[in-house]
């Protein structure tokens, strides 16, 4: 691995970071999956930078704003350090997926904009999600290894599990 290149974790928002409750917008609204905590320290304790890669259709839809994002994203952070953890980036796709942008995974743009950013070794880097559409991102943007957290295997994904605590029982 060349060594002024960064090996990254790349996290889906909703349903990995936190409970997903379809368009999580609000802070009430918001609560973090049980052992994000203990996976994201233990990931940073390895060399792992981390990012969190986010569909946010709710504001193409007008469902809330750009604002409101913000402020849930600044709360999420300010827990997050809180606990010892930093996210490196945040990067969100706030288009509703009828507008066929570049950035909404599956496609590859925000992991390949921030490979470019921060110099990111693609090869020893991991996508973690909970959707079909993030593991084919992880696989689009030549990611390592794609980690699916679901109740029903996702056949793309070269690691299943059940919930996010179960990682910490696998080495990277």
């Amino acid at each position: 691995m060349n060594s002024n290149k960064i090996k990254a974790v790349f996290l889906d928002r909703d349903g990995v970071v936190n409970i997903d409750k379809n368009y999580v917008y609000k802070i009430e609204d918001f609560e973090f999956v049980d052992g994000v905590f203990e996976v994201l320290k233990e990931f940073l304790k390895r060399g792992y930078k981390l990012f969190i890669v986010t569909n946010q259709s709710g504001i193409g839809r007008g469902y809330y704003d750009e604002n409101d994002f913000l402020k849930l994203t600044s709360y999420m952070l300010d827990k997050l350090k809180q606990k010892g953890i930093q996210i490196t980036k945040v990067y969100h796709c706030p288009h509703s997926p009828e507008s066929n942008c570049e950035c909404r995974k599956p496609k590859p743009a925000m992991l390949l904009r921030a490979k470019d950013e921060f110099n990111i070794d693609m090869a020893n880097s991991v996508m973690i999600g909970d959707k079909k559409s993030d593991i084919e991102t992880g696989k689009n943007a030549k990611v390592g290894k794609t980690i699916f957290i679901g109740n029903k295997d996702e056949p793309l994904a070269d690691i299943n599990i059940k919930n996010i605590k179960e990682l910490l029982l696998l080495s990277f």
